[in-house]
């Protein structure tokens, strides 16, 4: 896996290594009910594995020397969090961003807003695309609030189509195109 550290004012976004795989668990599953899954898809349950099984599932990246999908996301030394992306359909280059910054301490300080930046900039600049997209839904505000402040638009909602503890709630979808970007940004993001 190609080995990437973007630096900010606030946060530091770096590859990850084998080293990180007990940090990353345990910021996932150390806690029953962990307080950022009501936030990130609470729709869709978590599902507890076993430390080994969740270290072959990520440590499986580092035997490829492709660009990553992930990346840490550091503040003063310490793993907060991580940015994500996946293909929708990769033959027409869809792509979809993700943040999650697991530990609440960091939430609403700017971190997530210049972690998203950093990697949105990183993605344009890495890879051959048009549009930088995020789905979320309507009960998290938060991310909609970052994701509008780094400049995405909303382009579509999807009125009701989750039902989560009794309540209806729209899912989200956001996105930003390269030229968009540059505009706001102040600079070329073309490989």
């Amino acid at each position: 896996m190609q080995n990437i550290t973007l630096t900010g004012n606030k946060v530091t976004l770096r590859s990850r290594t084998p080293e990180d795989t007990p940090v990353l668990y345990n910021l996932v599953y150390e806690q029953d009910n962990p307080e950022w899954k009501q936030y990130d898809a609470p729709y869709f349950p978590l599902q507890s594995v076993t430390y080994e099984v969740f270290a072959i599932q990520w440590d499986r990246d580092f035997e490829t020397d492709s660009f990553p999908t992930d990346l840490l996301i550091e503040a003063n030394g310490k793993t907060i969090g991580i940015v994500t992306f996946y293909w929708e359909h990769e033959p027409s280059r869809w792509l979809e961003a993700g943040i999650i910054i697991y530990d609440s301490a960091h939430w609403s300080g700017g971190y997530g807003t210049e972690a998203l930046t950093l990697w949105i900039t990183c993605l344009f600049r890495q890879l051959d695309i048009a549009r930088v997209g995020i789905t979320t839904w309507s009960g998290n505000p938060r991310m909609m609030r970052c994701a509008e402040k780094v400049g995405l638009q909303l382009e579509g909602r999807m009125r009701k189509c989750r039902y989560y503890d009794g309540v209806y709630y729209d899912s989200i979808r956001m996105g930003v195109l390269r030229e968009e970007w540059e505009h706001l940004h102040g600079h070329s993001s073309t490989q």
